[in-house]
Parts: C-alpha cells; structure tokens; sequence
C-alpha cells in the first residue's frame, strides 16, 4: 500500500492513508464509521488498488454486498491478484446467488490462492451449499486436511466451528458438540462464539447481570412507592 500512495502528491497521500488507518481501526468496533472514511479515500484516490480493496471490505462489513463485489473487482483489476476470490464469492452468497458462488469454487483461481485462501474459499463454498438446502454436501466440503489437523493455524477454529454448525442442523447432535469443543480450543482470539454454543446445547443459561440489577432496583423502587402509598393511607 505504502508504494501506491507514494504516487500521490505527499499531502494527498497522508490525507488518504489517515482514513484507511481509520477504516482498519474501526471495521470490526464500528462498521458504519469505517465505511464513512473508506468513501472520503475512495473520493481522494480511486485509482489505488488498496482503497478500493479497503472500500471493498467496509462495504462488506455493512452488508453492502453489490457494492463490495463492485470494489473488490476494481481492485483485483488493477492488481491482478486472486486474493479477494473467497470474499468475492462471499458477496455472491450475500446477493442470493449461492450458484455464482459454488461456480467460483471451480475455478483455476482457487488453485493460486495460498493455504488460508483456500480454506476460505472451502468455508465459502460449505455456506453456500448451505444456502442451496445441500447439508449432506457442505459437511463433506468441509472435511479436509486442515480439519483433521491437530496443527492450529488462524482458520482452525473457524473451520471447526463451520464443520459443527453444519453437524448441529444436520441433527448430529454428539459430533457437533466435539467439533464445538474443538473449535472452542482452537479460539485464542474469540473469533467464534464456539463457548456459547457449547454452554446453549448444555442448557446454560447466562444472565445479563445489569438486566439482573437493573430489575432489583425496580423490584426496590415499587416496594419504596408501595409503603408511601401505605403510609399514606394511615394518614
């Protein structure tokens, strides 16, 4: 990215680099701001393939799947990289189109993505045979190398957890509890909700404790107002 702004005009180039620092900062905490900044960079530099990529993921973030599908395209044209092919496919799914997705899993661009790449682009093509009413067949999409390995690299836990939630709807209730469990040991970041899933098919049930409070305070105040009343009355 540092390379591409350094053909802008310098304060051009700190101005655009400020809103996609912005955008990385805030997509996860606050999508709706990210995608603000990453229209001011889009306006000050369209023809960087790196605002167009960032465009591409605000927009994604908010749902905004034509729009990102367009961004994402414009930046794979500038750069020619097959790097955004799963999140491409992803957008497919978004806009109802499952099939595009699954034909973009066929490919020969999925052959040049990376080990992560293609892991992504199996999690996407698992969803959107999903998406098509073919259980049977996303839990077998799923099942590859990278599942069975006990080596945990950054997708495990997400590969895992897809693999249980397909088991779950597939009513294979024991296997997806494992497969939770092993998501769940794979999670170092909290990327998935693996715990929660977990404690949900164990009949746990969790109490929001400023729910909790906020009611005794209720209770407290009716039974404060109860007595006035009473007092009241004596009187």
């Amino acid at each position: 990215m540092r390379q591409e702004l350094m053909s802008l005009p310098k304060t051009l180039a700190e101005d655009v680099a400020r809103n996609l620092v912005m955008v990385a900062k805030l997509i996860d905490e606050d999508p709706e701001k990210a995608y603000a900044y990453s229209r001011i960079a889009l306006r000050l530099a369209s023809r960087v393939a790196a605002v167009r990529e960032a465009a591409g993921f605000a927009a994604y973030a908010n749902q905004k799947y034509a729009e990102a599908l367009a961004e994402f395209r414009a930046a794979r044209r500038m750069t020619g990289s097959v790097e955004l092919w799963p999140v491409m496919a992803d957008c497919e799914r978004g806009l109802g189109r499952p099939e595009r997705a699954m034909a973009m899993a066929g490919e020969p661009e999925v052959q040049k993505l990376d080990k992560s790449g293609q892991v992504e682009m199996r999690l996407v093509a698992a969803g959107a045979r999903r998406d098509m009413g073919q259980l049977d067949a996303a839990i077998v999409t799923l099942q590859s190398p990278e599942l069975a390995s006990n080596s945990v690299q950054p997708w495990t836990a997400r590969l895992r957890y897809a693999y249980a939630d397909a088991l779950l709807e597939a009513g294979r209730e024991g296997e997806a509890r494992e497969w939770f469990a092993k998501a769940l040991e794979a999670d170092k970041d909290g990327s998935t909700d693996a715990s929660d899933r977990l404690a949900e098919m164990d009949g746990v049930e969790f109490v929001d404790a400023a729910v909790e409070d906020d009611e005794t305070e209720d209770a407290g105040d009716a039974g404060d107002a109860g007595a006035d009343d009473a007092s009241r009355d004596r009187d």
